[in-house]
């Protein structure tokens, strides 16, 4: 892959992560727990698909008011962003089920936001929690548009002011998602060598993602407009708002987690990150509204990022019982252990965060 790197363990912490190992595997083995999905989120999976599909089969059957329309979408999502962060993100961990088809099944729920799992995976799984906030690798820090989510790329003008404007930017990313941003990621992955699959699978990948894209397109547009006589700027503007919601929400969500003040973003040395890989992950990602039951439970566990960048393979509704295993360890290992108590400190890292990066000097990060 274009520009690899390796982590090199200093010899104080180069046993935290397998100790860290052998606690939170005790905490399973000593309480007969599953570390896939228990009863709490197979009935969450069930309540956010059905909040999702729901509002839609109403609305393009009932024919409701404008009004009611609009409120119908808005439902959707909320709803199609917590599928997101509950259920596809679980799903394409391996972490949902033990039970490989059940993960490839519940990991296409990203397919109901017009989304391609194989970039995905790709973007996520590997560059993400492999890199997490390395500029250049992470490609969730990447410099967007007018957005700059690193103190390590250069600074425009306009940045000074996208501690202002970035949440409408985030409100459009699933929109840029379904028309954009999956063909230009494929292109972008196999020319660097993230993709790792042969010309001819590339090919099959790629008319299966413009596929997805044709049946998404097909059942929110066509279908309404064809078979219920609903006016094409009707279904545009509930699309656009359905997107926006969910966009704010989902993006917003995983900045808190990374793009706050207190994380890390370390440059390589000659290929190499001078640190352990899981203290790494301590150092660039930050827990928030820990003790928030009702946002735990919407934002699948996104709030508790420590134990996720952690331990991807375990579902996230035993990160609340594992979090204070993590802790204590960190602690005993003089690790600092990043957490913002409310959603509301949180946000502000973040505003402040972005406030900090479009207010830098402009310096030279290429990764030696």
């Amino acid at each position: 892959m274009k520009g690899s790197v390796k982590f090199v363990s200093p010899e104080d912490t180069k046993d935290f992560y397998k100790i860290l190992i052998k606690r939170v595997d005790n905490y399973f083995t000593t309480n007969h727990i599953s570390k896939t999905a228990n009863a709490t989120m197979i009935f969450k999976t069930i309540v956010l698909v059905t909040a999702y599909v729901v509002p839609f089969i109403l609305m393009v059957t009932l024919h409701p008011d404008f009004n009611i329309q609009l409120l119908l979408w808005t439902i959707m999502g909320i709803s199609v962003a917590g599928v997101g962060m509950s259920v596809m993100h679980d799903a394409n961990h391996g972490s949902y089920s033990n039970n490989d088809t059940v993960n490839y099944i519940l990991g296409h729920t990203l397919n109901l936001l017009g989304g391609s799992v194989f970039n995905w995976k790709l973007q996520h799984n590997i560059l993400h929690h492999t890199y997490t906030n390395i500029v250049h690798m992470d490609d969730d820090i990447q410099d967007r548009l007018v957005l700059k989510f690193s103190p390590h790329t250069k600074v425009k003008f306009y940045h000074k002011l996208q501690h202002f404007y970035a949440f409408f930017f985030y409100g459009i990313l699933t929109l840029y998602w379904t028309v954009a941003k999956d063909f230009i990621q494929f292109y972008q992955f196999t020319r660097d060598g993230v993709n790792p699959n042969s010309a001819k699978q590339n090919w099959i990948t790629f008319f299966q993602i413009l596929a997805v894209k044709v049946v998404y397109f097909y059942v929110v547009f066509y279908i309404p407009i064809h078979y219920f006589e609903f006016a094409f700027w009707q279904i545009l503007v509930g699309y656009l708002l359905m997107h926006f919601w969910a966009g704010l929400i989902l993006t917003t969500i995983f900045q808190l987690a990374h793009t706050v003040e207190g994380t890390t973003h370390p440059l390589p040395s000659n290929g190499t990150i001078e640190n352990n890989w899981a203290i790494h992950q301590l150092n660039t990602t930050v827990n928030f509204s820990r003790k928030n039951k009702w946002l735990s439970w919407y934002v699948g566990g996104l709030n508790f990022q420590v134990e996720h960048h952690l331990f991807p393979k375990i579902c996230h509704v035993h990160y609340p019982e594992i979090a204070p295993i993590v802790k204590a360890t960190a602690e005993e290992y003089g690790i600092p252990y990043l957490e913002n108590q409310s959603f509301g400190d949180a946000l502000n890292a973040h505003i402040k965060a972005l406030y900090r990066f479009g207010h830098l000097p402009n310096i030279n990060t290429a990764i030696s």
